[in-house]
């Protein structure tokens, strides 16, 4: 017997890393369930993880309910070992699995803040999310400086010494 909901959760997962794969994060994987103490889906660098949520449900979540499950995701960033951001990505109504990228990134304000640089004011509202595509939110974090430099592992380092200086 198949188990729908966690089928769905893998589709989800795989869409979200191949999509990452083609922007700038080569090594994004999935986790493995770690039992009470989840990880998170999607491990996108050593020091990042993604939430995914598929289906019927996320595709008409409220905004409550997006509220939750970004403050497990909150709470599923503290269980992982090295992650530091964590965000939540939620499958559109009307765009599949090979259009991954224009799917919904919620991020904690307070998170986003962090990655642009800004620093807010104490007055901010504790509980504001942003909401963005996967595609925008990837982009953002590439300029932030957390995209994989896939160069480094490609080309050989050439030792201080014989780097040419013209």
């Amino acid at each position: 017997m198949t188990n729908k909901p966690k089928n769905i959760g893998t589709a989800a997962e795989t869409a979200i890393t191949r999509t990452a794969h083609t922007r700038g994060f080569p090594n994004a994987r999935r986790l493995a369930l770690t039992g009470n103490k989840d990880q998170g889906d999607i491990q996108l660098t050593p020091n990042i993880i993604i939430e995914a949520k598929a289906g019927h449900t996320a595709e008409n979540a409220s905004d409550t309910l997006i509220t939750t499950w970004l403050n497990q995701t909150h709470t599923e960033t503290h269980n992982h070992p090295t992650a530091t951001i964590g965000f939540l990505v939620t499958k559109r109504k009307g765009h599949g699995h090979t259009n991954a990228h224009n799917w919904w990134a919620h991020f904690h304000h307070t998170t986003w803040a962090q990655l642009i640089g800004y620093q807010l004011p104490t007055t901010a509202n504790p509980h504001a999310i942003i909401r963005t595509t996967l595609d925008s939110a990837l982009a953002l974090l590439q300029a932030a400086g957390h995209a994989e430099d896939t160069a480094r592992d490609v080309l050989p380092s050439v030792p201080a010494q014989e780097q040419v200086v013209a």
